[in-house]
């Protein structure tokens, strides 16, 4: 028996990474820029990241966040402070060291050749400046100058903005070398207060995982090995994508005192003594989206939860004679404006109408590999019998069903609302199916070894391990099974137990998984 046709091949099971590709290119979502390693993202893709920063940015302002933009530049010297900091980057700075670039005459070049319209950098900076990985340092020197009594405590600054890290393998939104984000900084009184901050925005982005793009994440502290350069404590939401791989989709950073005492941010207290504030940083970024397409997509294409979706609906006209034309076209208009008064998750439903050239059953393939939630058909027989011809992305293709207009718009938020819940289910269950406890290095290295295992097709997943906590244990087991410790859950699985690695006592698992 044959397979059926998929609209995107390779298939999940025949080539996962190609099958990604293909999904971001038959959705329309991104592609490579002339740049190694950066991405041009396209509309589609475009709307997708414009609903999250619009959601986020609302979460982040409720919890009493201002937004404020910082420079793209930084001097060297403000990451060599922190020491720590700088190691953990320096691989992946790009550095500006001149300021013009000037037109090289013929025979004046390097090689002694030159050519016309050759340019040379020229123009040689006192100080290198890097292009930003992260903005601790450079807001650090701003904080300092801003905080100067407790009066001025806490301090909540988030910025949207785009940052670059020079990656060596890229893979558009998992990886890029320039990539969009978010990075929240505050400056707090306590250590206490500072704390409260970094798990406040760790549940934020949890719930806006779970919430919008029905994505469920577990939330966790990383380890040393594992902790973001400087800082005391790393909190992450960690999600299996459907190769079974981890994705690590945010992190929030108590920092302590270590970029207060580097960049001088100090505060006089109550008393009038002077002392060091403690700080946090919190990010998220466009990797979000490569997150949704391995959560939820298949072989036929993107699948977007309506939450995160930049339309939810599509109405694609169905014309069959020039004379239809005009009643068609009313008629998807009058639906498409009755729809747009509805709301669903506090925001009008966002409709398309595809009304280019071309045949219909190529237009809805098209919003079918768009992931778009609904589409709807509409032809003349429809428009004599009130209704709509309706096929949902979390159903088969060729799953349609007629429904009377009025009950559509009646109806479409629980429509709505039931494809984000159902998204959200399988995807809890697939993590739930791929999660197991595991108690000896033999069954782990089954485990993540599918010719070693008597059901390849289920190997892999999150391991829920006993493991002493040590550097070089780590080490270890990322160099023989290229594996990580992606957290320890801050929901513990908390019990006797012995490390598979040194034998040693252990009180609570951790979860060990191969990653992106």
């Amino acid at each position: 028996m044959n397979s059926p046709k998929t609209a995107i091949t390779p298939t999940r099971n025949e080539d996962y990474p190609e099958w990604y590709q293909q999904v971001i290119k038959a959705a329309d979502l991104a592609e490579n820029s002339p740049v190694r390693g950066c991405m041009v993202i396209k509309p589609w893709g475009y709307g997708i990241w414009e609903n999250i920063q619009r959601i986020l940015n609302d979460k982040f302002k409720k919890t009493g966040h201002k937004n404020a933009y910082f420079p793209l530049f930084i001097p060297k010297s403000f990451l060599e402070k922190e020491a720590e900091h700088v190691e953990g980057f320096a691989k992946e700075c790009a550095i500006v060291t001149h300021h013009r670039l000037e037109e090289v005459k013929e025979g004046q070049a390097a090689d002694g050749v030159g050519k016309k319209g050759q340019l040379a950098p020229a123009g040689e900076l006192e100080e290198p400046l890097v292009v930003r990985p992260t903005s601790e340092t450079i807001i650090g020197a701003m904080f300092a100058k801003w905080v100067k009594s407790y009066r001025d405590l806490p301090l909540l600054i988030n910025q949207w903005a785009n940052v670059v890290r020079w990656e060596m393998r890229t893979r558009l939104f998992l990886r890029t070398t320039e990539f969009l984000w978010q990075e929240g900084h505050t400056v707090h009184a306590t250590s206490e207060d500072a704390m409260v901050e970094t798990k406040q925005m760790l549940d934020i982005y949890a719930d806006f995982a779970e919430n919008y793009m029905a994505m469920p994440v577990i939330k966790g502290e990383k380890t040393a090995l594992e902790r973001f350069p400087g800082a005391v404590n790393t909190y992450c939401i960690e999600s299996m994508m459907q190769d079974r791989k981890a994705l690590q989709a945010g992190t929030s950073h108590f920092l302590g005192q270590n970029f207060a005492r580097s960049s001088q941010i100090k505060y006089l207290n109550a008393e009038d003594k002077e002392e060091y504030a403690w700080t946090t940083s919190w990010g998220v970024s466009t990797r979000l989206i490569g997150a949704l397409i391995m959560t939820h997509s298949d072989d036929n294409g993107l699948i977007l939860p309506p939450a995160i979706a930049p339309a939810q609906v599509v109405i694609i006209p169905i014309i069959r004679k020039d004379s239809d034309q005009s009643t068609v076209m009313t008629y998807c208009q009058n639906l498409k404006n009755d729809l747009e008064k509805v709301s669903y998750m506090e925001q009008p439903i966002c409709v398309e109408i595809d009304d280019k050239p071309g045949n219909s059953g190529e237009k809805s393939w098209s919003w079918i590999k768009k992931g778009i939630p609904i589409r709807l058909e509409v032809g003349m027989r429809d428009i004599s019998e009130q209704s709509v011809f309706m096929g949902r992305r979390d159903k088969e293709p060729r799953d349609k069903v007629s429904i009377k207009r009025d009950v559509l718009v009646s109806t479409i938020t629980g429509l709505l609302t039931e494809i984000q819940s159902i998204l959200l289910s399988r995807a809890k269950e697939f993590q739930k199916k791929h999660t197991v406890k595991i108690d000896s290095y033999d069954e782990l290295k089954a485990f993540f070894t599918p010719k070693n295992t008597a059901k390849p097709e289920i190997h892999g997943g999150f391991a829920l391990c006993h493991l002493k906590d040590s550097v070089e244990v780590e080490e270890k087991l990322k160099q023989d099974l290229n594996l990580t410790v992606r957290c320890v859950p801050l929901d513990p699985i908390k019990e006797d137990g012995k490390c598979l690695m040194t034998g040693e006592a252990s009180k609570q698992r951790v979860i060990l998984a191969k990653s992106y």
